[in-house]
């Protein structure tokens, strides 16, 4: 899945960027919706997504991919595959059919929680929690949460879209978060090590 000659990181950025279209108003006033469909639209923009996540986490002992609900699990299973690694889903309550343990999160209004099936990982196994994007980090940590209570190592966050003004990477506590597209800055520096 590399990148083809001449496809720079920044080439790759951008075209991923500019592929993601941007809904004012949505799903209510005042909500600049960042919508990721028009990325799975065009399949150079979407390959490149999942080529990058692909570079960054070939080589790092990771056994567990969980995608978040739901955008999640679009980009979740491409990146597992590619790493040889199993996709966890962690679903919202009784989407799952066998028995699960769950974690409760808070919301602007209110509380939800999230459920992986028991059994899905063990402990000591290396995760990466992956989403599409991150607002104000409680569906993430959330999903730290949940997998470390089971003794795994979650060792990153993942997702293509930050929200920086909502902070949400304040509420990850120590787990790094990686991402490739911010709101503000279009090009999130690439070269940290995990």
């Amino acid at each position: 899945m590399a990148a083809q000659i001449g496809d720079s990181t920044a080439d790759r950025i951008s075209r991923i960027s500019s592929s993601i279209r941007v809904i004012p108003d949505f799903p209510k006033p005042g909500i600049m919706f960042q919508d990721i469909t028009t990325l799975l639209l065009d399949p150079k923009a979407f390959k490149y997504t999942i080529d990058l996540f692909v570079e960054r986490y070939t080589g790092q002992n990771i056994s567990v991919v969980a995608g978040v609900e739901a955008r999640g699990f679009i980009f979740g299973p491409p990146i597992a595959l590619a790493i040889g690694a199993k996709f966890v889903p962690m679903r919202k309550p009784k989407k799952l059919p066998g028995e699960v343990i769950s974690e409760e999160y808070s919301l602007e209004y209110g509380t939800d929680k999230m459920e992986m099936h028991v059994g899905a990982v063990q402990a000591g196994e290396r995760a990466l929690v992956v989403d599409d994007l991150i607002a104000t980090g409680g569906t993430l940590s959330a999903a730290i949460r949940l997998l470390e209570r089971v003794g795994v190592d979650v060792v990153e966050c993942a997702c293509v879209i930050e929200l920086p003004e909502l902070k949400g990477r304040n509420r990850l506590g120590d787990k790094p978060l990686f991402v490739l597209v911010s709101e503000v800055d279009t090009v999130v520096k690439l070269d940290n090590e995990i």
